[in-house]
C-alpha cells in the first residue's frame, strides 16, 4: 500500500503524471495482489480527478505549455481580477494590500521615484519583494512586473552604470556593442530586484528642436533599426522570430517606444502633431518597429503624439491594426505615463471616455499611475455596460500574462541578491567607457594648411581646462540620471568627471589649470600649450526641453571666445543634439561633439589624447542655422553644416 501513499499525497504532480503513475501502480498491484485491491486505487483515481488530489494547477506548473497554462489561469479569474493585472500603479501610489486587493499587475518606478535616496540594491530588491509578497497573497496569486525607465544604463539608481544616451550610441554605429550595452544594463536592472525595462527608444528624430531627440538614435531609420539590437541585450537572442522572448533570470522585458511617429512631431514640439502620410510614416517611423517584433520584444509603449489630428493612445487603426494584427505583435501594449488622461483636451477632462478609447484602441495595461480605483471602477463599468467586450479584456490580460509566464515570474517570482555585484561593477564601466570613446565624433581638427591639433600630447608644459561642462558629471550624464530631470553637480551618483579624465590622462609633470570661465587677458598671459574647453546644454527631459533656438547657454560662447582667442583650443560640446556652432567655427581650432556620455568620462580623454582613434560618425544632421530646421538627410535640399554620417577620423597615438 505504500506506493497508494506516495501518489495519493504528493503535491508536486501534475494531473498527467499522477495518472500515470496510478495505472503503473494499478498494473503491479494486478500482479502481486489481485483485482480486487486495484479497486481501492481506481476510487482514489476518481476522487482525484473529482477534486479530491492535491496535484498542482497547470497555471502553477512550469513543465505545461504557456497557452495551456494561460487558459487554465484566465478560467479561473474574475472580471475584477482580470482588469488588475491591466493596471500599473506607481510605487508611491501602492502598498502590499493594494497589490492583494485588486491583483494590481504592474508597478513601476517613475524618473526619481525610489526606495530613497542613494538606496542601495539590497533595499531597491527589499522594496520590490514587498510588493510582490503582496501580490502572491492574493486569491491566485499572480505575480506582479515592475518597471523602470532604464534608458541610458540603470539610470535611476545610485552608483549604477550610466551610458551615453542613444544618440550618442548612434554615432557608434556598432550594434555589437549596444547589444553588449542591453545585456549589461539587464544585470544592473536584475540587481535591484527589477525585471522590465522601458527601453529601447526607437523613435526618429527629425527635429532636433524635440526635447527628446538624446533619446533617438538617428534621424535615419536604417540606423535605428541597427540598433534595436539593445532589444536582444536586454532579452537574449530569440529562438522563434516574432514570439516575445526572455531567456532568463539575467534577463529582463524589453519595451520599443513611443508607438508610433513621436520623433516626428510638428515644429519638435513634445506631445505634438506628426503631420505625414501613410507612406512616411511607414518608411520612416514603423521599420524599427517591424525589427524589434522580430527580435522577440515583449512590450511596446505607446506614444503622447498625435498622427494627423489624431491622437495615439486612441488610434486603434495603429495599434491593433497595425500594431496588432499586421506586424503580429504577441506581447503587450502599454500606455505612458497618464497616457490615456491626455486624449483630452484638459488631460483628464472625460476619463469615461479615455478609458475606452485607449481599450478600445488595444491598449492593454494603463500607466494609471496613482488613482487605482478611478480607472478600475471606470473600466469595470464599461464592460459591464457592454460598451468595451469582454474579448477586448480578454485579449489585453492574455498579452500580460505571455509576458508574465515567459518572464518565469511564476516559478521565480521573489528577487534576491544574485546579481548584487553587477551594478555599476569595473566590467560595465570599461563598457561604458568603450562607448563613450566610440561615441565621440571629430568635426573639425585644424585648418587645412596647419597640422591638426589632435590627438593632444600627454606631456606639455602648462594645459588650461575651461567651460561649464569640464568638472560637472551631472550635465554629462544629461536628463533621466538619478531623477526624471537629470541634475548638476558631481554628488548625484558615482563616476568620473571629463577634468578628472584629464588629470589623470596626462603626464604628471604637466601643469594642469582649470577656470571655468576665464577671460581673455587670463588666457593671453597664462603660458598655455593649449586649451580644453568643455561646454554644452544642462540637463533636461522631454517637454523641458524643447528648444526653438539651440544655442549654446551662456557662458559657453563667451567662453569658446575668450578661450579660442588666446590659445589653440579644442572645444568640446556636451549636448543631447546639435547645437548653433557656427558662428564661433572659425575661431575653434578643433571641434568635438561628445553628446551626453555619461557617468565615465574617461572615454572623452582615450580619444584627446590619442590612445584610442576618432571613429565616431555623425547620427544626424548638424544645421548651420535653426531657420532650416527641420532638415533631414533624405530632404530634396540639403545644406548642412555637417552632413550626416560625417567624421573625421585620428590613428592611435599612444605614450605622446
Amino acid at each position: 500500500m505504500a506506493p497508494l501513499l506516495v501518489v495519493r499525497f504528493s503535491p508536486l504532480l501534475s494531473h498527467v503524471n499522477f495518472f500515470s503513475l496510478c495505472f503503473k501502480a494499478k498494473r503491479e498491484l494486478e500482479e502481486k495482489m489481485g483485482k480486487k485491491m486495484t479497486v481501492i486505487l481506481e476510487a482514489l483515481m476518481l476522487l482525484f480527478f473529482m477534486g479530491g488530489g492535491e496535484a498542482v494547477e497547470i497555471y502553477k506548473d512550469p513543465s505545461q505549455l504557456i497557452h495551456r497554462r494561460i487558459k487554465d489561469l484566465m478560467g479561473k479569474m474574475s472580471l475584477a481580477e482580470k482588469i488588475g493585472q491591466m493596471t500599473q500603479l506607481d510605487r508611491t501610489a501602492a502598498t502590499p494590500e493594494i497589490m492583494k486587493e485588486f491583483s494590481i499587475g504592474s508597478l513601476l518606478s517613475g524618473g526619481g521615484s525610489v526606495p530613497r535616496l542613494q538606496a542601495s540594491p539590497q533595499e531597491w530588491i527589499e522594496m520590490v519583494n514587498g510588493f510582490q509578497n503582496g501580490s502572491l497573497s492574493s486569491r491566485l496569486g499572480i505575480p506582479m512586473i515592475y518597471g523602470i525607465d532604464a534608458v541610458h544604463g540603470h539610470n535611476n539608481v545610485y552608483k549604477a552604470t550610466i551610458f551615453p544616451h542613444n544618440v550618442g550610441l548612434g554615432a557608434t554605429r556598432d550594434p555589437n556593442l549596444v547589444e553588449r550595452i542591453g545585456a549589461a544594463t539587464a544585470l544592473e536592472v536584475r540587481a535591484t530586484g527589477i525585471n522590465y525595462a522601458f527601453a529601447p527608444c526607437i523613435a526618429v528624430c527629425r527635429d532636433p528642436r524635440w526635447g527628446r531627440c538624446y533619446e533617438s538614435y538617428s534621424e535615419d531609420p536604417r540606423i535605428v533599426i541597427a540598433m534595436t539590437t539593445l532589444i536582444t541585450g536586454l532579452q537574449g537572442h530569440n529562438p522563434i522570430n516574432s514570439m516575445p522572448f526572455v531567456g532568463g533570470k539575467n534577463k529582463v522585458a524589453a519595451c520599443a517606444k513611443h508607438f508610433v511617429g513621436d520623433g516626428g512631431t510638428k515644429g519638435g514640439v513634445n506631445e505634438n502633431n506628426t503631420v505625414i502620410d501613410w507612406h512616411g510614416l511607414r518608411n520612416i517611423h514603423m521599420p524599427a518597429y517591424y525589427h524589434s517584433i522580430i527580435k522577440g520584444v515583449s512590450t511596446v509603449m505607446v506614444s503622447y503624439s498625435s498622427w494627423n489630428g489624431n491622437k495615439m493612445h486612441a488610434n486603434r487603426r495603429l495599434i491593433t491594426g497595425s500594431l496588432k494584427n499586421y506586424l503580429k505583435f504577441k506581447g503587450f501594449v502599454i500606455s505612458d505615463w497618464q497616457g490615456i488622461d491626455r486624449i483630452t483636451s484638459p488631460p483628464h477632462a472625460n476619463y469615461t471616455y479615455s478609458v475606452h478609447a485607449g481599450i478600445h484602441a488595444g491598449i492593454d495595461m494603463i500607466m494609471v499611475p496613482f488613482n487605482h480605483t478611478e480607472f478600475i471602477d471606470t473600466l469595470t463599468k464599461l464592460v459591464e455596460s457592454k460598451v468595451i467586450p469582454m474579448r477586448r479584456i480578454n485579449d489585453a490580460v492574455r498579452r500580460i500574462l505571455r509576458v508574465k509566464f515567459l518572464l518565469g515570474l511564476f516559478e521565480n517570482p521573489l528577487a534576491d541578491d544574485t546579481f548584487v555585484d553587477h551594478l555599476g561593477n569595473q566590467a560595465h564601466r570599461d563598457l561604458a567607457r568603450e562607448a563613450v570613446r566610440k561615441s565621440m565624433v571629430l568635426l573639425k581638427n585644424g585648418e587645412t594648411a596647419d597640422p591638426p591639433l589632435l590627438p593632444l600630447p600627454k606631456k606639455a608644459g602648462r594645459i588650461l581646462v575651461a567651460g561649464t561642462h569640464a568638472d560637472n558629471l551631472g550635465y554629462q550624464c544629461g536628463g533621466w540620471t538619478i531623477t526624471w530631470q537629470g541634475l548638476a553637480g558631481n554628488n548625484l551618483t558615482q563616476g568620473t568627471t571629463i577634468l578628472s579624465a584629464i588629470s589623470s590622462a596626462v603626464d604628471p609633470s604637466t601643469d594642469l589649470v582649470y577656470k571655468e570661465n576665464p577671460d581673455l587677458e587670463f588666457v593671453k598671459t597664462g603660458n598655455f600649450s593649449f586649451a580644453v574647453v568643455v561646454v554644452g546644454e544642462h540637463p533636461y527631459a522631454e517637454t523641458d526641453g524643447d528648444n526653438s533656438n539651440l544655442t549654446i547657454p551662456e557662458p559657453g560662447p563667451a567662453t569658446i571666445t575668450n578661450v579660442c582667442g588666446g590659445v589653440k583650443c579644442v572645444v568640446v560640446v556636451v549636448s543631447g543634439r546639435p547645437l548653433l556652432i557656427q558662428p564661433y567655427l572659425r575661431s575653434i581650432h578643433a571641434l568635438v561633439a561628445a553628446w551626453l556620455p555619461g557617468s565615465e568620462g574617461q572615454g572623452v580623454t582615450d580619444v584627446l589624447f590619442g590612445d584610442y582613434g576618432f571613429t565616431g560618425k555623425l547620427p544626424r544632421t548638424w544645421f548651420k542655422t535653426v531657420d532650416q530646421l527641420p532638415m533631414n538627410f533624405d530632404d530634396p535640399h540639403y545644406d548642412p553644416l555637417f552632413p550626416i554620417g560625417f567624421g573625421l577620423t585620428t590613428s592611435p597615438a599612444a605614450g605622446r
